[in-house]
Order: structure tokens, then C-alpha cells, then sequence
């Protein structure tokens, strides 16, 4: 069994920043990569940013310069450090892990319960 716990959402004003914590935990071989996506009220959820285990990122484009992933592969903790903060940025944001359970495990998906980010103009 694995879990990640998310937190650090809040309520902020447009141009504020936050920063986002996930820590994995549990029956955990290795975690090939772990990211961030978000879903606002209506949509699909879409992704934010993710990292691989060699600190490899991709970014939506509409967070692009403005957020920052990294990770502490020590802890097995995800962060997302999001600065000059728009209300679009407004949803819920989900922690996600690709990893295995044991070295000859299949690669899973898991995801975080989420945690809500408010941006108010």
C-alpha cells in the first residue's frame, strides 16, 4: 500500500505564491516520476508538472516561468512552488507518483486525496 499526502493549498491573492508539498509513502521499490495536475470546477484534469528521478521536468505552458517542480528523492517528496499566482490557477491539485512496489513490479499510478488552491483577484 502507498500514499501520498499533499498539503500547502490555501487561499491566496492574484500575485501571491504558494508551495506545494507530497510525500510518498509505504511499500515503495523506487518512483520513476512524480508530478502535479490540477483540476478547476467543469474541467478535465489536466497536468501541471512533473519530474522524473533524474530531475527531468516538463510544465504546462500556461505555468511555464512561473512554477517551479522539484523533488527530494530521499524523502520521496514532491514540491511545486507556484509564484505570481492568476484566479485561472484556481482548483484542486493532485500529487501523482509513477513507481514500483518491488523490483519486479509493473510500473503504478497513484495518485494524492488532493489539496485546493484559491486564487482571488
Amino acid at each position: 500500500q502507498v500514499q501520498l499526502v499533499e498539503s500547502g493549498g490555501g487561499l491566496v491573492q492574484a500575485g501571491g505564491s504558494l508551495r506545494l508539498s507530497c510525500a510518498a509513502s509505504g511499500n515503495i521499490f523506487s518512483i520513476n516520476a512524480m508530478g502535479w495536475y490540477r483540476q478547476a470546477p467543469g474541467k478535465q484534469r489536466e497536468l501541471v508538472a512533473t519530474i522524473t528521478s533524474g530531475d527531468s521536468t516538463i510544465y504546462a505552458v500556461s505555468v511555464k516561468d512561473r512554477f517551479t517542480i522539484s523533488r527530494n528523492n530521499a524523502k520521496n517528496t514532491v514540491y511545486l512552488q507556484m509564484n505570481s499566482l492568476k484566479p485561472e490557477d484556481t482548483g484542486a491539485y493532485y500529487c501523482n507518483a509513477k513507481l514500483r512496489s518491488a523490483y519486479n513490479a509493473g510500473l503504478s499510478d497513484t495518485w494524492g486525496q488532493g489539496t485546493q488552491v484559491t486564487v482571488s483577484s
